[in-house]
């Protein structure tokens, strides 16, 4: 099993606000609910108010929006240009080769936006099917949002896909590309069937509620939401006047390991409009999205697994070939509007000034992929020495013979 993330860099601990909210004064339905909710129990963590912000069954924003795109509040790469989703496509197929070729891959993606990224992503395993051979090749949506999931299913299945009878089911959706291969969706990670398994997790931990906190004299506290006293249609940030659960977990871990950067991975942020948003105006109406710890990450992980990176988007693209790609691109266009995006979209993603290094490249692996040969002991030796294991693509500088 392998996993690839891609997810913006730690960044200093604050929170952005640049834009301000719609003119619209009448406080919305989300922004009632969170009041209501406030006081019957008090001030609530950030984890919380994310949580309802985001994937309320009802209000939330991922719910019932399309957010993505030009006319949505924000673009992904697979969105800016095709050759992302195949240089991951590429990835993949190394990843199966380096694991031995299983003869079932399950291809995982963790909120697929639109879809576009696994629509480049099988589109390339449709050009490589001589090196895929007689593999069974299937691909595993994890979403929660019902609209995108519709989204997702005219993109990849055109209108070869259908709803589960029962609400319960663990697959609420299953159909299959033009090409044949199966698409199953699904709202929880824990109902994706075991099986070798590459994982896709693109801006999906980004997104993932989180806790924040603040060092005080008396230690750290947990920062909440409450409603501001001189503004009832308003929101603030406060800071817990004692130790919540979420604070004494904080001190529990820190005590193995003492660092300021704690407060990293709790920096929150909104878009809305291609702008940044301020995270508490207009709850629900915008994205909300969280730099991430990657040592945390780490951690979490434990000793069980090999972790690479990160790297950011400008290696784990170059070291995959996008220089190449992009001149075999442009040597075969002749049309300049077309070579114009080219350009501009590789621009986007590669320069250090705007994708290039904002976003990283993160992969867990199960240790024996990088395992080293291990050397035949006693009298009965082997005649062919075992191969090496091949390097990880993206993390490995790609060199030509």
């Amino acid at each position: 099993t392998a996993f690839v993330v891609r997810l913006k860099r730690q960044a200093p601990s604050k929170l952005f606000c640049s834009s301000a909210p719609d003119g619209n004064n009448k406080p919305s339905s989300m922004l009632r609910h969170l009041t209501s909710k406030i006081k019957a129990t008090g001030p609530i963590p950030v984890a919380e108010y994310m949580r309802e912000v985001l994937t309320n069954p009802v209000k939330g924003y991922y719910v019932r929006s399309n957010m993505l795109g030009p006319e949505g509040d924000f673009i992904t790469s697979p969105e800016i240009s095709q050759i992302f989703g195949e240089l991951i496509g590429v990835w993949i197929i190394s990843e199966w080769m380096g694991a031995g070729q299983p003869k079932q891959l399950q291809l995982v993606e963790l909120g697929p936006g639109k879809g576009s990224l696994a629509s480049d992503v099988i589109r390339v395993f449709s050009q490589l099917q001589s090196v895929l051979g007689g593999a069974s090749v299937s691909l595993h949506l994890v979403e929660v949002s019902p609209a995108l999931s519709l989204l997702q299913a005219q993109n990849l299945t055109g209108n070869r896909s259908q709803e589960a009878d029962a609400e319960d089911d663990l697959v609420y959706r299953r159909g299959e590309t033009e090409a044949g291969l199966p698409v199953s969706w699904y709202r929880r990670l824990d109902d994706v069937p075991t099986g070798f398994s590459i994982f896709v997790a693109h801006e999906f931990f980004d997104a993932l509620p989180i806790h924040k906190f603040q060092r005080t004299e008396k230690g750290w506290r947990e920062v909440l939401v409450d409603i501001d006293p001189e503004k009832p249609d308003t929101l603030r940030f406060v800071v817990a006047p004692a130790p919540t659960l979420a604070s004494t977990s904080l001190v529990q871990v820190s005590k193995c390991r003492v660092c300021s950067s704690f407060c990293s991975f709790a920096v929150g942020q909104g878009f809305k409009g291609h702008q940044l948003h301020d995270v508490l105006a207009s709850p629900g109406s915008a994205d909300l999205t969280a730099d991430v710890d990657f040592n945390y990450l780490r951690r979490m992980a434990g000793g069980g697994v090999a972790c690479l990176g990160p790297v950011t988007q400008n290696t784990f693209l170059k070291n995959m070939g996008i220089d190449t790609r992009m001149q075999i691109l442009l040597r075969n266009c002749r049309d300049p509007s077309t070579r114009k995006q080219l350009i501009s979209s590789y621009n986007m993603l590669t320069n250090p000034a705007k994708m290039g290094e904002r976003f990283h490249f993160f992969s867990l692996l199960h240790p024996s992929r990088l395992a080293k040969p291990q050397k035949p002991q006693g009298l009965k030796l082997e005649k062919k020495k075992s191969p090496a294991p091949l390097p990880v693509a993206g993390f490995t500088e790609l060199k030509f013979a």
